[in-house]
């Protein structure tokens, strides 16, 4: 075959020679045809093992690719039948532990009796959730600033030890025992109201509500004396009478006793027992506070059961004993705010014991003036009484 021929087929299976480069080669065939169709030769193998190398480096690819596909949806698969359904995150973790997250600051003022020391004392053994305090004295004085400044104190003692709700017995005149009952709970970032002093100042609006009251005849455990005998830090049952879900002011009462007398479910220093019932009764608008221990009374004979059973339709009875401490609440305002701020209820009927003490002391003047009116007048009819004289008068001279 002639050298001719092969060159251009060469050159058209390649396709990438040029037409200069053909003349060249067809003018001169005898000097430089073998090397030039060797080194067309090798472009073309070079070329060729380029385009084979690319492409089996892109089915590998390809290869690779799908095998990643097909195992991660195998994997998904695997986990979607393995893995459990997902379970909604508590806000919180707990851990078990109980977090006393109701507490009651018990804590009286300066001057108290003794008998309003003592019934403090029952209070808190009343209150297993409470928080002790020192006596507290501020302000230093009776009139608006004094009890503005008294306030201020309790809150901010309040807001110190944790306490959301607080019980303060204030006492005036070493005589008159005033209760406070209340919500305090971040009243003291706020400036705290003179509902002890003076009610002209406004109350943190964050506390609140709280009520005071007059206490009056009171009677501790100690002069008692009764039989019974409770479990201390056991959980009482609240009882109200029919009032306290008929009035409003009584609404709000029944709401603030119930969380400051109730003790908080689990909490470490409670017995989990309820053998008490702390009643309150609404009678002569006063509320009456009555403290009774659950007794239950077994039969020991069978004669016994028999005619308990007979009588009452159980063999076992249960009764109520009165343990104390026994008082009553007089309502004397409710207040909006934490120990002040805007009046929600005043009681019409409430006379204090100042002007108790006033009309009595004006009612024993009054007396006295009659009694010195009643002598003058006497005096005055001994003075104005004529004797006739007796016309045998001189006779027996």
């Amino acid at each position: 075959m002639p050298m001719k021929k092969v060159m251009k087929n060469e050159l058209k299976s390649s396709g990438e020679a040029d037409p200069n480069d053909r003349a060249e080669i067809t003018e001169d065939p005898q000097t430089s045809s073998e090397e030039e169709v060797e080194e067309i030769d090798d472009g073309v193998d070079d070329r060729d093992a380029e385009s084979d190398g690319n492409d089996d480096e892109d089915e590998n690819a390809n290869a690779e690719g799908a095998d990643d596909e097909s195992n991660d949806e195998e994997e998904a698969k695997k986990e979607s039948r393995l893995s459990p359904l997902p379970v909604a995150k508590p806000a919180f973790a707990s851990d078990g532990r109980y977090r006393n997250k109701q507490r009651c600051l018990v804590l009286c003022s300066r001057g108290v009796t003794a008998r309003y020391r003592h019934l403090l004392e029952d209070l808190r053994c009343l209150l297993p959730h409470h928080k002790k305090e020192s006596k507290l004295a501020a302000g230093g004085g009776g009139g608006a600033e004094g009890g503005n400044s008294l306030a201020q104190a309790v809150n901010d003692v309040a807001d110190v030890r944790g306490c959301n709700s607080v019980m303060f017995l204030e006492c005036r005149k070493r005589r008159d025992c005033y209760l406070w009952v209340g919500i305090t709970r971040g009243a003291g970032e706020g400036s705290a109201g003179g509902g002890i002093g003076g009610e002209s100042v406004q109350s943190s609006m964050h506390g609140g509500p709280s009520a005071r009251f007059l206490v009056t005849n009171i009677h501790t455990m100690d002069e008692l004396r009764l039989t019974g005998n409770c479990m201390k830090g056991s959980r009482p049952v609240l009882t109200f009478d029919a009032s306290f879900d008929r009035l409003p002011h009584l609404k709000l009462t029944k709401a603030l006793f119930t969380q400051v007398f109730g003790t908080p479910r689990g909490h470490p220093k409670s017995k989990p027992f309820v053998d008490r019932i702390m009643a309150f009764y609404h009678a002569d608008d006063k509320i009456w506070v009555r403290n009774y221990q659950i007794l239950e009374n077994q039969p020991t004979t069978a004669k016994e059961a028999h005619a308990a059973k007979k009588a009452t339709g159980s063999a076992e009875n249960t009764n109520l004993v009165e343990i104390g401490p026994r008082f009553v609440l007089d309502p004397v305002r409710i207040f909006r705010g934490s120990f002040g701020g805007q009046t929600l209820y005043q009681n019409p009927k409430f006379v204090s014991p100042n002007e108790a003490r006033a009309a009595d002391k004006r009612k024993k003047g009054k007396l006295f003036e009659e009694r010195q009116g009643e002598k003058k007048r006497r005096i005055i009819r001994k003075e104005n009484i004529v004797v006739p004289e007796d016309p045998l008068g001189d006779v027996f001279r």
